[in-house]
């Protein structure tokens, strides 16, 4: 099989989908990789580490899509991309197509064969392929949020976790998932005011547990939401349902209701966005904007800003994956493989996904019955 890495085209997108120590695995099992060159360098990454590895540098990138089995990204193709694939195609990327239906429906036109990290799922629910990119997106929240807060960037112009005599800042974050957990985690530490919502009650007894009564905690309902957004300096959107529209929790009027120069991260924007006055995914270039006097920041890839350490803790996870992929057939791997039959999002022109055909209107295909 040839594996194909193409160098990532989105703004300000550095990370790289495979790292030698990944292309010498797959080498090793006598399948080939080919590399864009210049693909890794903005994770520090230069093409020699990757030939000698034993990857094929690969200058052209319509070459490069044309010779490969399989693509490997990180971030989910933009449109100026989609000329490149060919029909019946593997990819094995992040995908988020619930809010994504021109995607959605380029990958069912050319019957791509097309793996999602974020709905690979094991046995216990846990998603292991979301979670190293959720861990960098919860710390980096509150890092984005600090510097939003100071008074240049529009914000109150308030230090996090205050210093003695004066008290901290109010953070909320709506999910008490992977995101959530590290957002608290990181505003804890700062001393800042920490509040977490989330609807499951045994996910909030662990985080009571782990932070020691330090970080409140709430069912999340519409009125317990309300009261906890109209005090919050710094709200973080951190919810999270597998392959599915995020839900929308605040509304437009509680946003209102935020004292001016408050500050919202919704890093669930990759799902369609958690807040109703998120009315765009940002870019790295571009990534806030005040709306009601409250500043928004809703970049779609936050973990490309920290290349270095997002790639080598995606593709530590992603490798293992990837040599299940090219260590059998596809109908094999949808009758054998649970936890890649559920990463699977369209195969053979239908949408596999439950939670993605729903969102998007389509009809939902079991891919069991396609073998």
């Amino acid at each position: 099989m040839v594996v194909g890495v193409p160098k990532e085209i989105k703004n300000h997108e550095n990370r790289v989908a495979m790292v030698p120590d990944g292309v010498h695995e797959i080498v090793r099992m006598g399948h080939r990789v080919l590399i864009e060159a210049s693909a890794g360098l903005g994770s520090g990454i230069p093409d020699e580490d990757y030939v000698k590895a034993g990857a094929e540098l690969c200058a052209d990138k319509a070459a490069l899509f044309d010779e490969a089995d399989i693509i490997c990204k990180v971030k989910e193709p933009v449109p100026s991309e989609y000329g490149y694939f060919h029909e019946g195609q593997t990819l094995f990327t992040y995908l988020h197509l619930a809010a994504d239906q021109p995607q959605a429906q380029f990958l069912r036109e050319k019957k791509i064969t097309a793996f999602a990290y974020e709905t690979v799922q094991t046995e216990d629910g846990a998603l292991p392929l979301l979670t190293p990119m959720s861990e960098v997106a919860g710390r980096m929240s509150i890092q984005i949020g600090c510097v939003l807060l100071q008074k240049d960037n529009g914000g109150k112009g308030l230090v996090l976790g205050g210093v003695p005599g004066v008290a901290p800042a109010e953070v909320v974050i709506l999910g008490g998932g992977i995101v959530g957990l590290n957002a608290a985690k990181m505003a804890s530490w700062m001393g800042a005011r920490v509040t977490v919502l989330d609807i499951s009650r045994k996910r909030l007894m662990y985080i009571d547990d782990i932070f020691g009564g330090k970080v409140t905690t709430l069912m999340s309902s519409a009125y317990n939401i309300a009261a906890a957004v109209k005090k919050a300096d710094l709200l973080i959107g951190a919810v999270l349902v597998p392959g599915a529209k995020a839900p929308c929790l605040v509304t437009e009027e509680m946003v209102k209701s935020m004292a001016p120069g408050s500050v919202i991260v919704d890093v669930a924007i990759d799902q369609g966005g958690s807040i109703e006055t998120v009315d765009r995914v940002s870019t790295h270039e571009n990534p806030a904007y005040e709306k009601h006097g409250i500043i928004h920041y809703s970049v779609g890839n936050m973990p490309g800003a920290v290349p270095r350490t997002s790639t080598f803790a995606l593709t530590g996870m992603t490798i293992q994956y990837m040599k299940r992929i090219l260590s059998s057939d596809i109908e094999t791997l949808i009758r054998d493989d649970r936890e890649l039959r559920l990463g699977l999002n369209t195969y053979k022109g239908h949408i596999t996904n439950r939670g993605v055909a729903e969102a998007l209107g389509y009809e939902y295909v079991d891919a069991m019955g396609l073998v």
